[in-house]
C-alpha cells in the first residue's frame, strides 16, 4: 500500500472485547490483525498519512445488546477494559468514538440511531476533509460489521478505498459472511489488497 499525505489509515476498532481470547465479543483470530496492522501504521506515518482508530464505545444500557432486544452480548462498554484499543496495538492518532447512545455504531462515519431511527454523523469525514484526504485505507475488525459498514460508507463519500486483506478479521454468524462482505465491498469499488 502506498501512503502520503492524502492518505488515511482507518484502524476499525482494533478493541479487547473484539482482539483478546478474553474479550466478550472475541473474533477468531482477532488479535492477528495486530501485527500486520501496527507495520500498516509505522509506513502510514512515516509517509505524513494519517492514522485514525475507531471504537466502540457503547452506553452500559443500549437496544444493540441483546439484553435488550438487540442482536449482541454486552461489549466495548465506555471506559472499560473491553473498550479499551488492544494494548499491543500501536497507537498514533486519534481515535472517534461510535455507537454511543442508542446508535448501533458500526460505521466509523455514521450511526443508525436504533431508538429513533435517522442517520447520525461521527466526526471522522470531518477530520478527513480537513487534512485534504481523499483515499482511505482499512483494517480491523470485524469485516463483515464494522470493517464493510465504514468501507462502504468512505466509499458512498467519494473517497478512494482499499481494505487490506490480511489486516481484517470476520466474526462470521453465518459461514459466509466474509466472502459476502468482501463481494459487497467491491461492488462498491472498494479495491482489496
Amino acid at each position: 500500500m502506498d501512503y502520503d499525505d492524502r492518505t488515511a489509515l482507518i484502524v476499525v476498532d482494533v478493541q479487547n472485547d473484539f482482539a483478546d481470547p478474553e474479550g466478550a465479543l472475541y473474533v477468531q483470530g482477532g488479535e492477528g490483525v495486530v501485527e500486520v496492522i501496527n507495520r500498516e501504521v509505522d509506513r502510514a506515518v512515516s509517509a505524513g498519512a494519517l492514522v485514525v482508530y475507531t471504537q466502540d464505545w457503547h452506553n452500559e444500557v443500549t437496544s444493540h445488546f441483546a439484553e435488550h432486544g438487540g442482536t449482541w452480548p454486552v461489549h466495548c462498554v465506555q471506559g472499560t477494559w473491553g473498550a479499551a484499543l488492544h494494548s499491543d496495538l500501536d497507537v498514533r492518532g486519534p481515535a472517534v468514538h461510535k455507537g454511543m447512545g442508542e446508535d448501533d455504531g458500526y460505521s466509523g462515519f455514521s450511526e443508525h440511531n436504533l431508538a429513533g431511527g435517522g442517520v447520525d454523523q461521527t466526526p471522522l469525514e470531518t477530520m478527513l476533509r480537513k487534512r485534504g484526504v481523499d483515499k482511505v485505507v482499512v483494517a480491523g475488525l470485524a469485516t463483515d460489521y464494522c470493517v464493510r459498514a465504514t468501507a462502504l460508507d468512505a466509499a458512498a463519500r467519494g473517497f478512494r478505498v482499499t481494505v487490506l486483506r490480511d489486516a481484517i478479521r470476520a466474526v462470521n454468524l453465518e459461514p459466509e459472511d466474509d466472502a459476502l462482505a468482501l463481494r459487497a465491498m467491491e461492488e462498491a469499488g472498494v479495491a482489496a489488497e
